[in-house]
């Protein structure tokens, strides 16, 4: 079967330096590393691949070897096998070189078992009011927290966890797989690098326990829907004396049944009658604080006007400054109309000139005369 070509296998131009040549084995050898593709055959395969094309390109004299003859230059005794991993050793410095960092590396050693809990999610909802006030809440949160009986340890009172026999407590072990050896998690104490003869009874070894914990949440004026909050080390217990994790508060905010809200500013649709914005006048609104503030409607108001109110809005998180609150006027048609009001509304509209509606009236004539151009 013909073999692929080394640069193809690697991914990399004909003429990529060193750097590029380690960095593209790099990716590649963790994506099909055996240990993250257990029982696949095919990724094994692909990684014995790759590091033997990368055994051949990193060696200078194999590499010109390899440009000039292919594949050839390592057949018929002409230079030996390229990917003589066990005579040349260099790959397996190059395996300890790039993957010390996920596989632990030799001078990784074991933390006892002591890891870091998970971090956790509580979803709240509040009013817009709450969030222009800002509250303290209570919440229940069901997690992990350490076991009081073994202190976290995991074993039973009076013993202590001993040091795996397997792993000597680096929590690894390596065994040969074909040309290379592979550095895996001891089966024995799962990494853990210690095992528990005696685990305790309340918790059966894991030094934590599930229980409802009640907690208070300050949630600050200002705050906008989508904020998350961080309470450190409220999260779940750590495993065997771990630190604990974190706890996020993902807090959304219902919407307001008369207030839409932009950042700290507030908008309110307000209807009012065709004759009060013919005539004008004035209305009171009640704002998010509770307050009622007045609004001038001067003669002759459109339909979908704006009317600013400083400092109405929100508060600004953490800030002494508030938004502003935009009042649009929404003009109201009459509708069921009597006799005695239509026949009012007809001798208005006979009275009415084109100084008393002056947008449409001018709407109308500019479209006239935009299509009669194209007639000329």
């Amino acid at each position: 079967m013909t073999k692929a070509d080394y640069y193809e296998v690697l991914g990399v131009q004909k003429g990529a330096d060193d750097k590029e040549l380690k960095a593209a084995f790099r990716k590649l050898a963790m994506q099909y590393h055996p240990d993250r593709n257990p029982g696949d055959h095919a990724a094994e395969v692909k990684f014995k691949e790759i590091g033997e094309a990368y055994e051949c390109l990193k060696d200078p004299q194999k590499r010109a070897a390899y440009d000039r003859f292919g594949h050839a230059a390592f057949e018929n005794g002409m230079g030996g096998r390229a990917g003589g991993f066990g005579a040349a050793g260099g790959f397996s410095d190059i395996f300890e070189d790039i993957f010390g960092e996920m596989m632990g590396g030799r001078q990784r050693r074991s933390s006892g078992g002591r890891e870091r809990g998970s971090d956790l999610r509580y979803n709240m909802e509040i009013e817009l009011g709450e969030a222009f006030t800002g509250k303290t809440a209570e919440i229940r949160v069901p997690s992990s927290i350490t076991c009081t009986e073994c202190g976290g340890s995991g074993a039973k009172p009076g013993t202590q966890p001993t040091t795996c026999s397997m792993c000597s407590g680096t929590g690894r072990v390596r065994a040969a797989q074909g040309f290379f050896s592979i550095e895996r998690t001891c089966p024995q104490c799962q990494g853990r690098g210690q095992t528990i003869k005696d685990p305790c009874p309340k918790c059966a070894g894991q030094g934590r326990v599930t229980e409802e914990r009640s907690l208070s949440v300050n949630i600050p004026a200002g705050i906008e829907d989508g904020t998350r909050i961080r309470l450190s080390g409220e999260g779940e217990a750590g495993s065997r004396g771990g630190p604990a994790g974190d706890l996020y508060i993902f807090l959304s905010v219902k919407p307001h049944e008369f207030f839409q809200r932009d950042g700290a500013d507030l908008y309110c649709k307000v209807p009012i009658s065709m004759t009060a914005a013919a005539l004008g006048g004035q209305f009171e609104v009640t704002t998010l604080d509770g307050t009622q503030a007045r609004v001038k409607v001067p003669e002759g108001t459109q339909n979908g006007r704006q009317f600013r109110l400083k400092g109405k809005g929100m508060p600004v998180l953490r800030q002494p400054t508030m938004g502003d609150l935009y009042i649009q006027v929404d003009v109201e048609t009459p509708q069921n109309l009597t006799r005695r009001q239509r026949e009012l509304l007809e001798e208005f509209d006979q009275l009415s000139s084109k100084e008393n509606s002056p947008a449409s009236s001018g709407f109308f004539s500019r479209m006239k005369d935009f299509f009669e151009s194209f007639g000329d």
